[in-house]
């Protein structure tokens, strides 16, 4: 079952643990709290649009395709706010439905590009976008950013945290832009190995340019500051302190974007069994 990018209804907060069925796609862009189970992960969601729009231009997606070998984690942002941002984004979330099952994520991602520019019409809509393929029997992970702040990588083996970066040559190459720029783009992935216990922190610039009452932004320094601090047990913890450091952060100050955050942690065994 799909969660519906574009209901008007009121939005729920699920404690109950969401688990993945083969080619399901779960996510959205409206108000959401919820942990999920895929292939060797365990996942916790907070998807918050910035009031008083129901739906915003954060836009994210579990889903786990090609027989269950394969979980697919994607976090957008749309550029802008408002119903117009809410459109652009459920374009997004078809053009992810039907490349559901691809393997390949820089092909994913520039037939994504290519299905945002097509049905963006006379407007500038664009987005950031970061694509996750994780191999549960493996733990080896696949990225692409397309020009998306960077992920915080807890890495468990040696208890710190450092940022999901790319290669300063893919940096300067012109490559990895945001979606529905430039039509043609060409997007990279890079490889990395989770070991049993790491965490992977998803979010939006809602999250890293969180300001406080003067007008100074968050920034990728102080995020990374205030990771250090994080429960590391569960994904639910971690993602719960995040955001509470971000209020603290702000004192006060109200929020100016969209805020989602999506916390993976990698597991012990073979993780869920799917059939088709």
């Amino acid at each position: 079952m799909e969660s519906p990018a574009g209901s008007a209804s009121e939005p729920a907060v699920s404690e109950q643990v969401q688990r993945l069925a083969c080619l399901e796609l779960r996510g959205g862009n409206h108000q959401a709290v919820y942990t999920a189970e895929l292939p060797g992960l365990e996942a916790w969601v907070s998807c918050r649009p910035l009031r008083p729009s129901v739906n915003g231009g954060d836009l994210y997606y579990l889903s786990v395709c090609s027989k269950g070998a394969v979980s697919r984690i994607t976090l957008a942002d749309v550029a802008g706010h408002g119903e117009t941002v809410s459109q652009a984004a459920i374009r997004l979330r078809d053009a992810l439905r039907l490349h559901a099952d691809h393997w390949d994520q820089s092909d994913l991602i520039r037939n994504l590009n290519e299905t945002f520019l097509n049905g963006a019409g006379d407007t500038m809509d664009y987005a950031t976008a970061f694509v996750v393929g994780y191999y549960g029997q493996t733990g080896e992970l696949v990225f692409t950013n397309a020009g998306h702040p960077q992920p915080l990588w807890y890495h468990a083996l040696a208890g710190e945290w450092t940022l999901m970066r790319e290669s300063a040559d893919r940096l300067r190459s012109g490559t990895d832009m945001p979606i529905g720029l430039i039509p043609g783009t060409s997007y990279t992935q890079t490889a990395v190995q989770l070991e049993t216990g790491d965490l992977l922190v998803l979010y939006t610039d809602g999250i890293s340019e969180a300001a406080n009452p003067a007008g100074e932004p968050l920034g990728l320094k102080r995020l990374l500051k205030l990771a250090r601090d994080l429960p590391v047990s569960s994904p639910d913890r971690a993602g719960m302190a995040l955001l509470a450091a971000i209020e603290a952060w702000r004192d006060g100050a109200s929020p100016a974007d969209d805020e989602t955050v999506i916390v993976l942690r990698r597991v012990l065994g073979p993780g869920i069994s799917f059939s088709l």
